[in-house]
């Protein structure tokens, strides 16, 4: 049997573990929207101002005209005469995607990012129902709190994961069942396949593979004249086995635990003790995947919907939950509890080590 982490399942018999996908939709052209209320409901593009310039992202309303991204700007406004261009503001995005991966995390095993607007999640859960309503929080949080709409995509793998997210768009939740992965994309083309460019669609297409179920009932002999040495690779991924993991050394950015309240918190002595709670949380999460933070934070966020965010580096890399109070009442502090009742707390792990490379860099010292 091969590897449960590869597969992304325990063992035979046990409920399945789950990978999700999470992609912003339309990511810069929709903070443009977002922050410009003018613009919404309008064909919108972020670009240069550049004629030779080339279409970053397009809203949806833009798409509807043939828009891309990627095609020149002079085609672009060839396609939609109304087209309103919008010259990129990273800053933004970069903020935007702060907080978005923040929510992220909240339960989360794994993150890996692909970019600002794009992210693999492992999760803790380990059933469908469980990653669904994952996915809903974190969808719900998002609009709420960052003001943009996220589509997922939900099953064992990857491949399959960020397919589900492409058919969810816009604004969807895609779930593949554990066991329906090759039914699922048995009528998909094949460049819906990752690695197949335009350039391997239209040579498959001479061979008469049009479709990823074609591609999936090949035998090893016709997969290496096709493909060489990752013939069986194409054959399984078409198959729906996927064997990669979510790698949580690439872009495992920050661990956070907070709780919207039912009744605002009004007095200092009840957000301490309710910040020590989420601590707690933290703490335990931090070492459940052997990890330690050297940045903590508070997020804070009052009746009147202002959200405050207060962080403090440390000298060192912690994972106890005592250390972790400490660091997150050093943060409160610096925030007028009397300033106004509170509903949403929140304390963040930040800048996160691997115990193993803690442990080296301290014996590296001696």
């Amino acid at each position: 049997m091969r590897a449960a982490q590869g597969l992304g399942w325990k063992d035979p018999g046990t409920l399945f573990l789950m990978i999700v996908h999470f992609d912003i939709d339309a990511f810069y052209a929709s903070i443009a929207q977002r922050d410009d209320p003018t613009l919404r409901g309008k064909p919108v593009a972020v670009a240069g101002d550049s004629r030779r310039a080339v279409i970053l992202t397009a809203s949806y309303e833009a798409r509807a005209f043939g828009v891309r991204s990627a095609i020149p700007l002079y085609r672009a406004l060839e396609l939609c005469r109304e087209l309103i261009i919008v010259a990129p503001d990273f800053v933004r995005y970069r903020e935007a995607s702060q907080a978005v991966f923040a929510i992220f995390s909240q339960g989360a095993k794994a993150i890996e990012g692909l970019s600002l607007d794009e992210a693999y999640i492992d999760l803790e859960a380990q059933t469908e129902d469980d990653a669904i309503l994952y996915a809903r929080d974190a969808r719900r949080k998002v609009r709420e709190e960052v003001g943009l709409a996220v589509s997922v995509g939900i099953a064992r793998q990857k491949l399959l994961a960020k397919i589900a997210s492409d058919d969810a768009k816009p604004d969807g939740l895609r779930v593949v069942k554990p066991g329906s992965e090759a039914e699922y994309l048995h009528m998909l083309p094949v460049g819906r396949l990752w690695g197949i460019g335009p350039k391997t669609e239209a040579r498959l297409a001479l061979a008469g593979i049009t479709l990823i179920g074609q591609l999936a009932e090949l035998d090893d002999e016709a997969a290496f004249a096709l493909f060489g040495r990752q013939g069986r690779e194409f054959r399984e991924a078409a198959r729906g086995n996927d064997e990669r993991i979510v790698e949580i050394d690439r872009e495992m950015r920050s661990l956070s635990s907070e709780t919207t309240f039912e009744r605002n918190l009004r007095s200092a002595d009840d957000v301490r003790t309710h910040l020590g709670e989420l601590c707690d949380d933290v703490a335990h999460r931090l070492r459940m995947h052997n990890l330690r933070a050297q940045t903590i934070g508070v997020k804070i966020k009052r009746a009147d919907f202002r959200v405050f965010t207060r962080q403090t580096t440390l000298a060192e890399p912690i994972d106890s939950a005592e250390m972790i109070r400490a660091a997150a009442w050093q943060c409160l502090r610096r925030y007028d509890v009397s300033s106004g009742s509170i509903r949403l707390l929140g304390v963040r792990a930040g800048s996160l080590i691997q115990e193993d490379s803690v442990q080296m860099s301290l014996s590296e010292v001696g």
